[in-house]
């Protein structure tokens, strides 16, 4: 298995991409009829880029680089989002879990209804989910599914939500019991060979990278 490295934390943008690639074939044919077969899994793919870099900033993506193009990956999320819209800022989620305990933005997958539904506990009373929203279930570290929330959901007085999900989960890997995180969700991305950029230009450097996401199980 690959080495889990970090990704720099620097301030991204002010413009980055992090989109689903749904890969699927149309055939328009005589009659006007039309056939669309969708094929294989989603999967993520992120551009990183970052301006304005201090000395120091810019060695901490010299070191990534060395390390993603030696074949290790990472946890890539969407700066843009990295918690629920509701709880947006520069702020970590935080607060008291309703069964007690600090929360952090990690909970419990309690159960699938089905690949595009599940239900979630380990929450906050209250605890607010938006359309467009990012989800994380993680099987392990390099094991981990990233979705997009696609109605609106608060968590009951027991902390237990239920959410609707794109796109679906693969309920041959994942089960009930898996962790779930809305602190940063993420999946696993592979830096894509020869899109790292940073050029030398003292004092101030400028970064730009892609990642597609890999699969593991």
């Amino acid at each position: 298995m690959p080495d889990l490295i970090a990704l720099p934390a620097v301030v991204y943008g002010p413009s980055i991409s992090f989109d689903p690639i749904r890969t699927r074939s149309t055939s328009r044919m005589l009659g006007r009829r039309t056939e669309t077969l969708l094929r294989g899994t989603p999967y993520w793919v992120a551009t990183y880029a970052a301006g304005k870099l201090t000395t120091a900033e810019a060695a901490l993506f010299d070191a990534f680089n060395m390390l993603a193009s030696n074949g290790g990956v990472f946890a890539g999320y969407d700066p843009h989002r990295p918690r629920p819209i509701a709880y947006q800022g520069d702020t970590p989620l935080a607060g008291v879990k309703a069964g007690g305990g600090a929360f952090n933005g990690d909970a419990l997958l309690q159960s699938i209804t089905n690949p595009l539904a599940i239900v979630v506990n380990g929450l906050p009373i209250g605890f607010k989910v938006s359309p467009g929203d990012y989800v994380e279930v993680r099987k392990s570290p390099l094991v981990r599914s990233l979705h997009r929330i696609m109605a609106p959901a608060t968590a009951n007085a027991g902390g237990v939500v239920a959410l609707s999900i794109r796109f679906a989960l693969d309920t041959q890997t994942f089960a009930a019991g898996n962790t779930v995180h809305f602190e940063k969700p993420a999946c696993i991305m592979e830096m894509d060979e020869g899109s790292y950029s940073l050029p030398k230009s003292w004092p101030n450097y400028n970064v730009q990278f892609t990642a597609t996401e890999l699969f593991f199980s």
